[in-house]
């Protein structure tokens, strides 16, 4: 049997699966692609069978490959029920809950959930794993994290649950030194630009593996662009003052505020049906959830959606 862990392997499926191509996969996993058909390559001949379909797209588990996925699953299950309880052992006078988040988004999103859960629940404490989101998302599928806060649903492993917040809006920041720049503008009137002339002007992004960026990727596609990009960087807030001192044109989430200056760039408001994205608090299927996780789950769904509202 292979010598990867049932997780790792797990991990490997999914991504194969989700892209239909092993280098798209193998970048996505942060490994190499020769290592990753030799992982798939070595189970396949220790089974004796080919887990996957790769014949047509989008590639599919066959139906041995469907039996193997189901016992490694149970595995997982297993061992994540184990460090639970080890957990609730080591832990039964004190209340900890784990969170991953993306550092952009917890400044956005933290403040709005955590005062009231803390009102309520005082002696609970949060410990913040900040880091993308495909490693807070292995985390919480291996029992290494409780929940995992993030963005853009769409993509969520089928092994986690999940409580969504409703669609936000991107604005897009267009800087001097871009054609579309108008002047003395603060913010240009919706309908003014389609997408394929926005996503063709010199952009400034946020690295691949952000929610963000995937969506940026994928309409690339779809418009069949190659992007002109300028610069990349991991932090959104860099991304965002790049723009607003004219390096080049960019997307931001309205999670991230952007105050007019007509003198340095345009402001431009995409509608959702063009590009949004929304925010969700996940946690592993098989997870028991406690009276405390309900409370931070009904903080998440009904403090932030409040705030959101009122417009904070």
């Amino acid at each position: 049997m292979s010598q990867n862990s049932p997780q790792n392997t797990l991990y490997y499926i999914d991504a194969i699966l989700k892209y239909s191509n092993y280098g798209k996969a193998a970048k996505a996993l942060y490994v190499s692609q020769p290592y990753l058909t030799q992982v798939i390559k070595r189970i396949e001949k220790q089974l004796e069978c080919e887990l996957i379909n790769r014949s047509e797209l989008p590639y599919r588990l066959t139906e041995q490959g469907k039996i193997y996925y189901e016992y490694l699953t149970s595995l997982e299950n297993r061992y994540s029920r184990f460090l639970r309880e080890i957990a609730a052992v080591a832990g039964q006078d004190k209340q900890v809950i784990k969170i991953g988040i993306l550092p952009s988004l917890g400044t956005y999103l933290l403040p709005l959930l955590l005062p009231n859960f803390f009102k309520t629940h005082p002696t609970c404490k949060v410990e913040l794993f900040e880091d993308l989101p495909e490693k807070n998302e292995k985390r919480t599928l291996s029992g290494e994290l409780d929940f995992w806060i993030g963005q853009n649903s769409r993509n969520i492993s089928p092994n986690l649950s999940s409580t969504i917040l409703g669609k936000n809006s991107y604005s897009v920041i267009i800087p001097r030194s871009c054609a579309l720049y108008r002047e003395g503008i603060a913010i240009i009137d919706a309908g003014t630009y389609d997408m394929k002339t926005l996503l063709s002007q010199n952009l400034i992004l946020t690295r691949k593996g952000s929610s963000i960026r995937s969506q940026i990727d994928q309409l690339l596609s779809v418009y069949k662009i190659t992007p002109k990009i300028i610069l990349e960087s991991t932090e959104i807030y860099t991304i965002q003052r790049l723009a607003m001192n004219n390096i080049g044109l960019t997307f931001v989430p309205e999670s991230i505020r952007v105050s007019p200056c007509p003198e340095k760039y345009n402001l431009y408001t995409l509608p959702v049906d063009e590009l949004s994205l929304d925010f969700f608090i996940a946690y592993h299927s098989d997870r028991s959830l406690s009276e405390t996780d309900l409370a931070l789950i009904n903080a998440f769904s009904i403090d932030t959606e409040n705030a959101f509202s009122l417009g904070e």
